[in-house]
Formats: structure tokens, sequence, C-alpha cells
């Protein structure tokens, strides 16, 4: 009897030591998993063929000594180039984002041999030829199979090449209908409404097809303003590509980003942009306070709107800032701590050449004061 109740204890001991060992193992493990990502430091920059493979290395060690993590590089929709310079990126410990003009196509040599291409406005003029705002804003069209198809054929040709991390597209929208409120004086502008040449787009394919589905022509609707149908059928149209450049980036293993206007609500009053609804990695929200005369508060505000649009959908926001709009080094690390505490993964630089030595200092500073 008294050896039953030995082995008994014993038995107990060895179950409750056991328990103790797995709960100190389960424990063990838990703190080895790291679920906190840090916070990425990126820099949009333009490359050009001209430009040695010693100058660039230059370049990405004075980021990478900054502070800075990753590099959306503008090659000019040229996969050759950009395969010469990701290694050198690489090798100096940067992310590569490959960067495109996606709908707006200045002097795209391709799409120039085709005029019907191009996005027309209300008032029946083409992009090809009569360019709103600035000389390089030639629209294409989202909605035509033919120029859709160019775009996302450029978008594969950057997603074939090894080592980056991403095709990032830039201006995946159509042209502004309504311009930064900043911006306005430049161009001699008043914008109370939607202005008939800034209307996009009118092609014969977007009416033929809007109308298949609404039985309406959208040249006759009298005040386009409201016509949520027409509007949400271009939401739609810019939707669709984004959705189509995703599938073919990750079939080659890359992710899918985007540089886009402030918040989901502001980017599709402003320039036909909803990207809470996108199949899509990550976004890059350009909040240039300076455009809409904001302060640097603006930063905060604008990324909480963006973060919480978008906070069950698994899309990563990173917060772009326009650094000539800064008139000190601690409105700049203000405005990074700002992104930080409103739930940005990472805040990036426009562009490279702005960023001073004073800067960089700064960004390096506020760098090391997050860790």
């Amino acid at each position: 009897m008294k050896l039953h109740k030995l082995l008994f204890f014993v038995l107990i001991i060895t179950i409750f030591s056991c328990e103790t060992t797995k709960e100190k193992t389960d424990a063990s493990t838990s703190e080895g998993i790291v679920t906190d990502n840090p916070f990425e430091f990126g820099v949009w920059i333009s490359a050009s063929k001209e430009k040695a493979n010693d100058e660039y290395a230059k370049e990405f060690k004075k980021y990478k000594s900054a502070g800075i993590d990753e590099v959306l590089i503008n090659t000019g929709t040229d996969p050759e180039l950009l395969k010469r310079i990701t290694p050198i990126a690489t090798e100096n410990g940067l992310k590569v984002h490959a960067w495109i003009m996606a709908m707006n196509r200045p002097g795209d040599s391709i799409a120039m041999q085709h005029p019907e291409w191009y996005a027309v406005s209300r008032e029946g003029k083409s992009c090809y030829d009569t360019r709103p705002y600035v000389g390089y804003y030639q629209w294409l069209c989202p909605t035509r199979e033919e120029s859709r198809n160019h775009v996302l054929s450029l978008v594969e040709g950057l997603a074939k090449v090894d080592g980056i991390e991403s095709v990032h597209l830039d201006y995946i929208r159509f042209s502004d209908i309504f311009l930064p409120i900043g911006l306005l004086p430049k161009y001699d502008l008043v914008q109370d409404e939607e202005l008939p040449e800034f209307d996009f787009c009118y092609c014969d394919v977007c009416v033929s097809k809007f109308e298949k589905i609404h039985h309406k022509n959208p040249r006759n609707i009298e005040n386009t303003d409201i016509d949520m149908e027409w509007k949400q059928f271009r939401l739609n149209a810019v939707r669709d590509v984004v959705n189509d450049a995703y599938e073919i980036v990750h079939k080659y293993n890359k992710n899918l980003t985007a540089a886009v206007f402030p918040y989901p609500e502001m980017a599709d009053h402003m320039v036909r942009q909803r990207w809470d609804k996108w199949t899509i990695n990550e976004v890059y929200p350009m909040i240039y306070h300076g455009f809409y005369n904001e302060e640097v508060d603006w930063v905060g505000f604008a990324t909480k709107q963006g973060v919480d649009d978008v906070k069950d959908k698994g899309i990563g926001v990173n917060t772009g800032v326009f650094i000539p709009a800064f008139k000190s080094v601690d409105e700049l690390k203000q405005a990074i701590h700002l992104a930080k505490d409103n739930g940005a993964k990472g805040v990036t630089f426009f562009d490279g050449p702005a960023i001073t030595e004073e800067y960089l200092k700064a960004i390096k500073e506020t760098k090391e004061s997050l860790k």
C-alpha cells in the first residue's frame, strides 16, 4: 500500500514538473517571437543611365547611414536600368521598390503611336495633344483594354527584375479634378466645382461600357458632380487595373505598393482614387501638408484617416512627406513622430535630392530615438 502511494506521489510530481517545463518552454518560445515591426524610413529617387555605379553606391551609403531602409526608384520604366541599380542598393542594405508612372505616361513612345488610348475630357479633348495643367500630363484611359494592358505589361517587366521588393505604382488614378488648394494660385485657377476641362474620361470606350451597364450616356448627364454611378464606374476602372497588377507582380513573388493621395475619401474627391477598395500590399499616401495650406499636425490627422480606413484589410500605410514644405528640422522630426503615433508603419521622404545634410542628420537622430 505504501509502495502504491509512493508511486502515485512520484507520478503527480512528474506530471506537475512536465507541465511546468512545458509552460516555461511555451513562454520562452512566445517571448522569442518578434511581433513589433520596425518603423521604416524610405526615400523616392529618380535614376539615370548616365549616372555611374560608384555614384549610386555613394548615394545609397548616404541614405543607409542616415537610417533610411528603402529606396523607391523611378527608372523611367526601364527594367535594364533597374537590374543594374538594384544590386548596388541591396549591397548597401537598402530595399528596392520599382517606381512606375502608371496611368500618366508622358512621352511613352509606344502609347504615342495610339492616340485613341488617351483619356478624353468632358470638353471632348484628348490628353494625347491637350494636356491638363502641365505638359507632362498625358493620361491613358484605364478602361480601354489596349491602354490598360500596355500599363500592365510595363508592370510585369519591372516585376521580373530580381531583388526588388515591390512594383510601386504612381499616378494610378485619373487626372486631378481638383488641385490641392495650395497649388491653385500657381495656375490662376478657382475650382469650386468639377470643371469640364479637368473631368476625365469620356472616350468612346468609357461611354459605351458605362451605357451598357447603366443605360445612360455620361456625356448627356447634366450634373456629373452628383452622379454616383458615373463616379463609381471610374473608381472601379482604376481599381481593376490595380487588382490586375497585384496578380501579375505576385506571380513573380513581389509585392504591389502605390503612391496615393492623402486618405481614401480625399483621393476619391480629388482624383477618382479609392485606395481602401484595392487589392494591394502597401500604400504610401503623399501627405504633403504644404500643398493643402495645412500645418504639420495635419500629417498625423491624414495618416490616421488612412490607417483607420484600411485597418481590417491588411494594407500597410507608409506616410509620405514633402521635404521642401518643412520650415525646420524640428518640424520634420515632428512629422515623423506624428506618422508613427497615428499608425503608419513607416515614413517616406520626397525626394532624395531635397534631403540636405542637416535633414539627413535629423532623420538619423529620429530613427535612433525610435529604437
